[in-house]
């Protein structure tokens, strides 16, 4: 390869256009409300596995999707490092208590899949662990679906290149740079071992009843429409009827008395001061793309 070639960025995936990209994603926010009612009325239980190289766009997937529901609904499931406690137990154990009851969802940020993804890279098991999981997670998955849990999984896929963009733009980004960990930045140096665990991942656990959903996400725009649109195909839900709202006729005054105002217990009205101008408006952190 000449010094031009190798010194050539690659060039980025074509966006969506954004204009398109809203008016889509609103579309599909509205279906998953119409989704969520269908949830609550029918008692149904929903699991979704986002898994997928660092910085593949999983966490502003999730965030579109939630933007909107009902948070005693939906509840996203990111667990820290176990303890030493879970480390005795049972490796879904601690999983299991994330699972839905009837009418939610849980949307699992990581899962029990970090088995055969970081922690078979990492070394953060045993060679028999891992292989004990490739077994067992078939068939942990099986007993979900067998017991009515209705179980996506989504991998996130995005090409070396654009994975190094958006740490560098993470980098510059300080409201954004908490997103990049130690195992971030070992991604960078493992790739092929990651590719890997990921093939071997995908042989042994993509089974009929919970099958792998592989997400081109190089275009961020791309993979959420993508993403939403695959996840409301395979529901099967329906727009259900809610009882309609009325709001009441609020009663007469019957003689109430507001006591006056506290300034001690009031917040500043700095927003009021910024309008005003009575105080300098500050300068914008400057952030990455």
């Amino acid at each position: 390869m000449s010094k031009k070639t190798a010194d050539k960025k690659p060039k980025r995936a074509a966006r969506m256009p954004l204009e398109l990209y809203e008016a889509e994603l609103s579309r599909l926010q509205a279906e998953l409300v119409q989704m969520q009612e269908w949830l609550r009325q029918e008692g149904a239980r929903i699991v979704v596995v986002f898994e997928g190289r660092d910085a593949a766009g999983k966490g502003s997937a999730i965030k579109r999707m939630t933007e909107y529901l009902n948070p005693r609904v939906v509840q996203v499931a990111a667990l820290p490092t176990p303890t030493e406690r879970q480390k005795t137990e049972w490796y879904f154990q601690r999983y299991i208590a994330e699972l839905p009851a009837a009418g939610n969802i849980t949307l699992f940020d990581r899962s029990w899949y970090n088995r055969a993804g970081v922690e078979r890279v990492m070394g953060f098991c045993t060679p028999d662990q891992h292989k004990r999981f490739l077994h067992q997670a078939p068939i942990f998955e099986r007993l979900l679906v067998e017991d009515g849990i209705i179980l996506r999984k989504y991998w996130f896929s995005v090409s070396d290149a654009e994975q190094e963009r958006r740490f560098k733009s993470r980098l510059k980004d300080p409201m954004r740079q908490w997103k990049l960990s130690p195992m971030d930045l070992e991604s960078i140096t493992r790739w092929e071992d990651y590719s890997r665990a990921k093939d071997e991942m995908l042989v042994h656990t993509d089974i009929p009843e919970a099958p792998w959903s592989i997400i081109e996400a190089d275009d961020k725009r791309q993979a959420r429409i993508n993403f939403l649109h695959h996840f409301l195909s395979t529901i099967p839900y329906y727009h259900a009827t809610k009882e309609p709202i009325t709001l009441p006729v609020r009663p007469p005054a019957a003689g109430y008395e507001r006591p006056p105002r506290n300034p001690n217990n009031y917040v500043p009205d700095y927003a009021g001061a910024l309008m005003s101008g009575a105080v300098p408006a500050p300068e914008v952190a400057k952030v990455g793309e």
